[in-house]
């Protein structure tokens, strides 16, 4: 994470060497209103293949993953059938979120996204300190999904090791993320495209069920739903839990703006998906969980253990849980794709702005940042080997830092946008800007209240709360790291003058 000397400043248009000997606080000063993004001169050397369909599946493929295959049961578990309440609120939450994200990356493209709208908000140290705790959380991301993605290959295959899997898994995606950024984007489109169409199939046949079309059913009304104890069988506090659980199901999104630096045709691409991709994900992820809670009692065992295949067991399927953990691999390898771009680029775009070693800054003849995809890669093996050999303590530590650094990207998100958009208005001028959070600063204020009321809920749950102290760990180290590197470019810079 040592800048790059010969990196930008946090200032866009301002020399290096001045802005050093200008001292700290010329480094640290938020971006002025009609300035280019910090990063933009290196985001031009990247690639520009990426259409509005890619950034689309892109997005869903990152989102709709683990989280939903296997991760909704817990919140069934959890809540009962008000679980759909949980991700109504967890969704509303998102879209005004994304809104926000996509009204800035419309306004101004970056690979860095969310971490250089920090900076320009708030100063050097935030763009800083959300870029690598971001980049970090995903490098986390990616063991864990090709640890899972090995258990369940092995378990097909037992004679292959999972280290053996591991490394085919790691080097066909390096070689896809290598081959150029429209290459990617179609070969993640089409991965993302077979997890839509497990979804859509999956909805196709628990409407049938709930309907009693399929043979040997009958239709099953509402005595699921309202039965065993009611909607609510665990009152307000389990719908609370279930929002906690369903949450942190949803990061991925993201991505989207991320990819837009590389779209054809950037502001009209991520204005058009980030319009469309939420509700969709919202649609797939409530539409599911319908259908579990109404052909299933919400604690039947079977949903507990795996709730999409209860569902097509219950349909007379054959080999319903074999189909699941295929469905799942797609998704984690899905997942493992978008996420190596996702870290390669938050990393390209921290050293273009001289926070991060400048060799990741190298470009190759394809356009990509191939020594910060290797990098990316490298440490995802790294993250499996950790998965392995760390004791079980020093290993949730780690985990438990990614489990809540999502919410810290968001805070940061609202932040930036409650701060630019009066900049953002201005620099757009008449034509105005492409996309517009709705009743700004209104909901922008209350969906920061939001998050705070998260952070509360997070407080009264002994797992949460290893979380979050985790994550403000992980923050703390971050921050200091910049302190240091800061107080070195001061040094420099009075050293030089």
């Amino acid at each position: 994470m040592t800048p790059s000397p010969s990196g930008s400043t946090g200032v866009p248009g301002t020399d290096p060497a001045a802005a050093s000997a200008a001292g700290p606080a010329a480094a640290d000063a938020p971006a002025a209103a009609d300035a280019p993004a910090p990063g933009a001169a290196a985001d031009r050397a990247l690639g520009h293949g990426l259409r509005t369909r890619h950034l689309t599946m892109m997005g869903l493929g990152s989102a709709i993953g683990a989280g939903l295959f296997l991760g909704s049961g817990v919140g069934i578990a959890t809540a009962g059938p008000a679980v759909l309440v949980s991700y109504a609120v967890a969704g509303v939450l998102v879209v005004m979120i994304m809104r926000m994200l996509a009204e800035m990356a419309a306004a101004s493209p970056a690979s860095g996204s969310f971490s250089v709208y920090a900076e320009q908000a708030l100063g050097r140290w935030a763009g800083f300190t959300l870029g690598w705790v971001y980049w970090f959380t995903i490098v986390m991301v990616l063991g864990a999904e090709i640890t899972g993605v090995a258990r369940i290959v092995t378990g097909w295959f037992p004679d292959v090791p999972q280290w053996g899997v591991a490394l085919v898994v790691v080097a066909v995606f390096a070689v896809v993320n290598l081959a150029g950024v429209r290459q990617f984007g179609e070969f993640e489109f089409w991965f993302a495209a077979l997890k839509v169409a497990a979804i859509v199939g999956f909805l196709v046949v628990g409407v049938l069920l709930v309907l009693g079309v399929l043979p040997g059913t009958s239709p099953v009304g509402t005595s699921n739903l309202l039965g065993h104890g009611g909607f609510a069988p665990t009152g307000v506090a389990g719908v609370a839990a279930g929002l906690l659980v369903v949450l942190f199901a949803f990061g991925g999104i993201e991505i989207v703006t991320i990819a837009s630096a590389e779209a054809a045709d950037p502001q009209r691409a991520v204005a058009r998906a980030t319009r469309s991709i939420v509700w969709r994900i919202l649609a797939f992820y409530v539409g599911s969980v319908a259908v579990m809670v109404l052909v299933l009692p919400w604690d039947a065992p079977q949903l507990a253990d795996g709730p999409f295949v209860a569902v097509l067991d219950l349909a007379g399927l054959p080999g319903a849980a074999r189909l699941m953990e295929v469905v799942v691999v797609l998704a984690l390898l899905s997942a493992f794709n978008a996420n190596i771009y996702a870290t390669s680029r938050m990393a390209f775009s921290l050293a273009g702005r001289g926070d991060g070693p400048a060799v990741l800054r190298r470009v190759s003849r394809r356009d990509v940042p191939w020594v910060a995809v290797l990098v990316s890669v490298a440490l995802g093996l790294v993250a499996v080997a950790l998965n392995w050999l760390l004791p079980d303590a020093l290993l949730g530590i780690l985990l438990n830092a990614v489990g809540a650094s999502l919410l810290v990207v968001w805070v940061f998100v609202v932040v930036s946008q409650l701060r630019l958009r009066p900049r953002l208005a201005a620099a757009a001028g008449p034509a105005g800007l492409p996309l517009r959070m709705w009743g700004y600063p209104w909901l922008t204020w209350a969906t920061l209240a939001a998050l705070a009321g998260v952070v509360v809920l997070m407080l009264t749950d002994a797992a949460a709360r290893a979380q979050l102290a985790a994550t403000a760990g992980l923050v703390a180290v971050v921050v200091g790291i910049y302190a240091v590197t800061a107080r070195r470019r001061a040094r420099a810079g009075v050293g030089s003058a």
